[in-house]
């Protein structure tokens, strides 16, 4: 069941594109935390299943570069990673840092389905900049920021990501502490 952030009446402006960038980056190195503890997780089992000794002349032989199982393995951790935080609060690690949510036009957390949608996308350019890395070279650079801007910056609020899982960024307002915290 969709967890309600605030009123479908209420509208949150869009996220400045300096936060969803400055929360991209910080994700990103939670990212490569996560990578590495997952990595580290999948090598010991592997060497654990095939045996130290064959496993090692089989990272000796480079038969273990391009492991897709391993590829698979961080592609579907990373994803899980960001859907449950994307799911149950609308917001990552980084976003947090940055008041800023993911949540439907009516003010409900996404589903995984649209989590996928977001993820997909930005995994989909990823992947197409790798391969036009392969094809052009240096040259990749050129590409890739360009590539990278047309996926995350909004245009009239909406990110491509943002609209392919009919989604939207929204700005966190700070917490009323005029207020007083309500009895439960």
């Amino acid at each position: 069941m969709p967890r309600r952030f605030h009123t479908a009446e209420e509208l949150l402006p869009p996220a400045t594109a300096l936060k969803r960038a400055l929360a991209i980056i910080y994700d990103g190195l939670i990212s490569i935390a996560v990578l590495l503890v997952v990595t580290w997780a999948y090598t010991v089992v592997a060497g654990y299943a095939t045996g130290w000794d064959q496993y090692e002349q089989m990272a000796e032989a480079g038969e273990l570069s391009g492991d897709p199982g391993l590829t698979f393995t961080l592609f579907l951790v990373l994803y899980l990673f960001f859907a449950y935080f994307w799911t149950r609060i609308g917001q990552t690690l980084g976003m947090q840092v940055w008041r800023i949510r993911i949540e439907n036009l009516d003010g409900t957390s996404v589903s995984w389905t649209q989590a996928l949608f977001r993820y997909g996308t930005a995994a989909v350019v990823v992947f197409l900049t790798i391969l036009a890395g392969y094809a052009l070279g240096s040259l990749t650079l050129l590409l890739t920021v360009p590539a990278i801007v047309a996926l995350f910056y909004p245009l009239n609020g909406l990110s491509l990501t943002d609209r392919l899982s009919n989604s939207v960024v929204v700005a966190v307002p700070a917490p009323d502490k005029t207020r007083p915290a309500s009895k439960a």
